[in-house]
């Protein structure tokens, strides 16, 4: 049976990780922050923080082998309840949302550089097309994910050549510490902005989600993690010191479309035309890894609870059709109905209680003496998984006084994951 090289592996972790968030947050961030040394800090910590999460993930996918990610992990170290309810987040909130929003900011971007094109409905045809492609086989999903996935790690790197070397004057900026800095890196808008920074970080355990198919996963996912989540995290460190460096704060402040307005600057306006049809490529690879990865969840739930049973027929490559169909349409009818953007608000703090368990999981495996033998043990433990835990909890309780009616919305959602548990359990 064919399965997914490292190579794929590392690609699903990137194209899941680079999306809107890196494109977008910069200029919320600097709403409430002026510092050039403590934005940069802001990226670093989160990426240090995806990082720590990544490492401890690695030792609990080497050892807990199975695709499904938060879903399988809570239900063999917690309760079965506890992964279910994990699940359930995952394959609505965490996948599907996502996927319609990366869709929907991809078709706005096409209809910038061609206007007659319907952003709605490019949107959706993007997520048809991808779905079609997924469900074919392994080898397709494989050669789909790297050829994106390749493009949008070269189109970054290339935006960023451009804008040094062709682009005009730059910005008179010191990324070196002023003086106040250490008060704003443990300040509230510290905390706050680093939720929008996780939320581009998101996506570092995607490769979790395909264990079961990823080749020697004892072996690779720990690679595959790290490598993944390291990569991205120099991309988004390069990315922010190019917008910094090229645009003045004062044209970015509170705006969305970042990467056209440093474009539109550096390089004048056809340049933003062309910025937003390289986005509109990036995007395509964000699509694409979230159909992937997502469809095995829904799968393992499928396998696991009757109720949901028609989720885990495949087709005669092993693929998860009916899953990723799933997916597909419920990503379709939100790009639709546009009532996904009240999801995508609540999505980072549901989404970051779920890792949050997850990562404190590697504490009771090692309690439950669950270890494989010369399996993957977390590099630097106990204090990688302590770093992730921390920076989770300090933003995920900024998220409630903040924002308690999306963290309040949050809640609700987890508890409807339990009370839809109750129910198929009863099946």
């Amino acid at each position: 049976m064919h399965t997914f090289s490292r190579t794929t592996g590392i690609s699903v972790v990137v194209a899941n990780m680079i999306g809107t968030g890196v494109f977008t947050s910069l200029g919320f961030q600097l709403l409430g922050i002026q510092s050039f040394f403590v934005l940069m800090m802001l990226w670093l910590i989160g990426g240090l923080t995806a990082l720590c999460g990544a490492l401890t993930y690695a030792e609990l996918g080497a050892n807990l082998p199975r695709s499904g990610g938060e879903y399988n992990f809570l239900s063999r170290l917690y309760h079965p309840s506890a992964g279910f309810i994990s699940g359930w987040v995952s394959a609505t909130v965490g996948f599907a949302a996502p996927v319609a929003l990366a869709a929907m900011t991809f078709g706005a971007y096409l209809s910038a550089v061609f206007p007659n094109l319907s952003p709605r409905w490019s949107a959706v045809a993007l997520v048809l097309v991808l779905t079609l492609l997924h469900c074919r086989s392994r080898q397709t999903s494989s050669a789909v994910q790297q050829l994106f996935t390749g493009l949008k790690v070269l189109l970054v790197i290339l935006f960023c050549a451009v804008i040094f070397i062709w682009g005009g004057t730059p910005q008179p900026v010191s990324f070196a510490p002023q003086s106040g800095d250490s008060t704003l890196l443990f300040s509230g808008a510290f905390a706050v902005a680093l939720i929008y920074v996780n939320y581009a970080y998101t996506g570092w355990n995607a490769a979790t989600y395909v264990t079961s198919e990823l080749d020697n996963p004892q072996r690779n996912l720990p690679i595959v993690l790290f490598v993944g989540t390291g990569l991205v995290m120099m991309l988004y460190l390069l990315l922010n010191f190019t917008f910094l460096s090229a645009a003045p704060i004062a044209i970015l402040e509170g705006k969305l479309e970042i990467g056209v307005i440093v474009a539109d600057h550096a390089l004048g306006n056809s340049a933003g035309k062309v910025m937003g049809l390289v986005l509109a490529l990036l995007l395509i690879s964000t699509v694409s890894a979230m159909t992937m990865a997502g469809p095995r969840v829904l799968q393992v739930i499928g396998e696991d609870f009757k109720l949901f049973s028609m989720l885990s027929r495949c087709n005669r490559h092993g693929v998860p059709m009916t899953a990723i169909f799933f997916q597909g349409i419920l990503a379709v009818t939100f790009i639709l109905s546009a009532t996904f953007e009240s999801v995508l608000v609540f999505s980072s703090f549901v989404l970051g209680v779920n890792t949050l368990f997850a990562v404190l999981g590697v504490f009771v495996m090692r309690w439950k003496k669950l270890n494989i033998e010369g399996a993957y043990k977390t590099f630097a433990y106990p204090f990688a998984p302590l770093i992730y835990l921390s920076v989770t909890l300090w933003t995920l309780a900024y998220v409630l006084i903040s924002r308690p009616i999306e963290g309040g919305i949050g809640i609700v959602m987890i508890a409807a994951g339990g009370l839809l548990y109750k129910l198929s359990a009863n099946k």
